[in-house]
């Protein structure tokens, strides 16, 4: 009954064709997996309702009929008709009903007379299985299955230690070598395990497996991965940990062989921990132009040090402390500078003396200005077009070049002239128009041209202009698109400290301007009620999630209908003022999102954890899922939830008894999250890694 072989498409036609019409959504929640339901069916210990011999000339007429008695007699079809129905090969329930010229046993099978499908009532309490035998096709109707599974969830959890034992050795001593898809996701997910110890970890690293460095990790797997030989690794490191100590970043610099790959790491550490002084030193020195050369460009270098790469040998050495002595030389947060001269840069590695004079002359000087001798150098350099100073005769010839790309640099230019911005304002291409709209400082007669654009794009890039008046960016919200994905208005962002200026702001009709006023860390409690207040949601959520002051009121309401965001995943419940206590009350609310907040108060009890485990909303459930006072019976229950996030929880419980998490193991539907269990003993992790290591042995021979 594995993975889906039909597309949903291709399902609903073979459902079709049987004569069953769809009825409601695909995959109720509240009811067993299709793989629960089939285990009845199909065990060994199961002994059929009904029978019909597969011989028979009126096979079909007679499955059917078989199956819609039993149907009546055990429940299956509700009051409307409806019931569930899962084919064996795909993934979900359907909930449907029959047409007149229903033919279940015709259809739902390899071909005629042979059909292998599960009906289920809606309640989830009723099954009634048909599957073909050697020489029959068996009936199997099983009733009370919520009070069957509670039973077998009450045994699963009665574990002695030798119980416990015999559970990990039936995984470790099994004769059939797991295969390398399995093995594969086990090592992949063991580095998520927060119960895996730095052993494991480091002998993951050894595996190749480095996804995990993205996670908190000790100094000893840290410095193991430092000074690990395999530079995928290294590199992984790199990427992934982004507040490692100066010492680290150092030893990672200095160890590193290829001077391209050394000199990409000092960049990379100078944004995000820097060196220690003994490491500006080395790289001062380096052997490499490529290393000295950032050596130059990183701050806090020492000036008798820069004064020394000022006298360089290398000319490019020479000119990146020219350009660091200048000020010229400035990081722009996580961002890697555009080199100027391309990728091969990088890879030259050059070392002692090769590294020629190429191309710095490209990156943009806001205090060196373009003059017409420098245009045909430099006019496709957008870094330089959109930050150095234009002469206004060669703004003029940059607002006609061919390249759009070029001109919308200059739109981006605070330094362009009214002779060029008035050219920008009826440029062919939208993307220059309302690069152009964006920025500040622009004459009147061009902004006016901007608010009436016939781009939408454009008018709604102008409408947030610094300079226009409420009334003329009322007038400019008409027909405007304010639902796709919301930026900052960096003109904004950058007031956030400024009390007046936020109040003024956020009485703005501009529903942008009010939601970036709302993404400051602090603010004014007139400004946060105002905003609290607002009649647009984002404005409500923006401040939920940035915003420090905002009140236990609105973080509640905005709490019903948001569940964070990638940026602020555990916002609003997250935040400082969202309610703590007092929430027992909610535990009979009918609103889910309320009704599990219940959990998080002080006074809730391993009770209302399992109550709430069975609840009929799945993010209900799924929050007694995640409780660690969860009962090892209902975490082995869950693993047979009907919601995937449900499922995968409960797999990771540590209160799943060692049975249940050895059957979760080999589930290819669970076993990526059962890896991550923090109960799972260290000797099976090793095992793990060993079997993966053998394996990787047998597929090099």
């Amino acid at each position: 009954m594995g993975g889906s072989s039909r597309t949903r498409a291709e399902l609903v036609a073979l459902l079709g064709r049987a004569g069953l019409e769809i009825a409601g959504r695909w995959g109720p929640e509240n009811v067993l997996t299709p793989v629960a339901a089939w285990r009845p069916v199909t065990s060994y210990e199961t002994v059929p309702t009904a029978v019909v011999r597969d011989d028979r000339p009126d096979l079909v007429p007679a499955l059917n009929a078989q199956w819609h008695r039993l149907a009546r007699e055990h429940g299956i079809l509700d009051a409307k008709g409806e019931f569930l129905v899962h084919v064996a090969g795909d993934d979900t329930w359907a909930r449907v009903r029959l047409t007149p010229d229903w033919d279940l046993a015709g259809v739902l099978g390899d071909r005629p007379g042979r059909p292998e499908f599960v009906t289920l009532s809606v309640d989830g309490e009723t099954l009634l299985g048909v599957t073909c035998e050697e020489y029959e096709v068996w009936l199997v109707a099983v009733g009370g299955l919520r009070e069957r599974r509670e039973e077998a969830a009450r045994a699963a959890a009665q574990e002695t230690p030798e119980g416990r034992e015999a559970a990990w050795a039936s995984l470790t001593g099994a004769r059939l070598r797991p295969t390398k898809r399995l093995w594969g996701e086990w090592v992949e997910g063991l580095g998520f395990n927060a119960g895996a110890s730095d052993e494991v970890l480091i002998r993951l690293l050894d595996l190749g497996v480095v996804h995990f460095l993205h996670r908190p990790l000790s100094a000893t797997v840290l410095d193991a991965a430092v000074a690990h030989p395999d530079r995928k690794v290294r590199g992984a490191l790199a990427e992934y940990q982004r507040a490692m100590a100066p010492e680290r970043w150092t030893a990672l610099v200095l160890g590193e062989e290829s001077a391209a790959r050394r000199a990409l790491l000092v960049e990379i550490a100078a944004i995000r921990g820097g060196l220690t002084a003994d490491g500006l030193d080395r790289i001062a020195t380096d052997p490499s132009p490529l290393v000295r050369a950032e050596a130059a460009r990183t701050p806090g270098l020492p000036a008798h040090l820069l004064a020394d790469l000022a006298d360089d040998p290398i000319a490019s050495v020479r000119r990146a402390a020219r350009e660091a002595s200048n000020g010229e030389n400035g990081r722009d947060g996580d961002d890697r500078r555009d080199r100027g001269d391309g990728d091969d840069w990088l890879d030259a590695e050059q070392e002692g003396g090769g590294q020629d004079d190429r191309g710095r002359a490209g990156r943009g000087r806001h205090d060196h200005t373009m003059h017409q001798a420098a245009y045909e150098a430099l006019a496709a350099d957008r870094g330089a077009v959109a930050s150095r100073r234009i002469a206004p005769e060669v703004a003029v010839l940059l607002a006609a070049h061919q390249d759009p790309y070029v001109r919308r640099a200059l739109a981006a230019n605070p330094y362009a002239g009214p002779e060029a911005l008035t050219l920008l304002a009826a440029d062919e291409d939208e993307d220059v128009r309302r690069t152009l709209a964006a920025q500040p400082r622009l004459p009147a007669d061009v902004l006016a041209a901007l608010i009436e654009d016939e781009s939408e794009p454009v008018r709604r890039a102008a409408s947030v202009h610094p300079e226009l008046s409420e009334a003329q960016r009322s007038k400019c919200l008409t027909g405007l698109d304010l639902d796709g994905m919301r930026h900052d208005v960096p003109w904004v962002r950058d007031l956030h400290g400024d009390a007046e200026a936020m109040r003024r702001i956020a009485a703005s009709c501009h529903p942008l301007l009010r939601s970036t006023v709302a993404r400051a860390r602090r603010l004014p409690p007139d400004v946060v009620a105002r905003l609290a207040r607002d009649e647009d949601r984002v404005v409500r959520l923006f401040l939920a999630e940035s915003c420090d002051d905002a009140p236990a009121d609105m973080l509640l309401e905005v709490w019903l209908w948001w569940n964070g965001s990638l940026s602020s995943p555990g916002r609003p419940r997250t935040h400082p003022n969202f309610p703590r206590t007092g929430l027992l009350p909610y535990a009979t609310h009918p609103h889910p999102r309320l009704r599990q907040l219940a959990l998080d108060d002080p006074g809730s009890t391993s009770a209302l954890v399992e109550r709430f485990s069975r609840d009929e909303d799945s993010e209900v459930r799924l929050r007694a899922a995640v409780d660690p006072r969860l009962s090892a019976a209902s975490a082995v229950r869950l693993l047979d939830d009907g919601s995937d996030a449900v499922r995968y929880a409960a797999a990771r419980h540590p209160a799943l008894p060692a049975r249940a998490l050895v059957r979760a193991l080999r589930d290819g539907d669970l076993r990526r999250c059962a890896v991550m269990n923090p109960s799972l003993p260290e000797p099976v992790m090793h095992w793990m890694i060993d079997t993966a290591l053998s394996g990787l042995e047998e597929l090099r021979r």
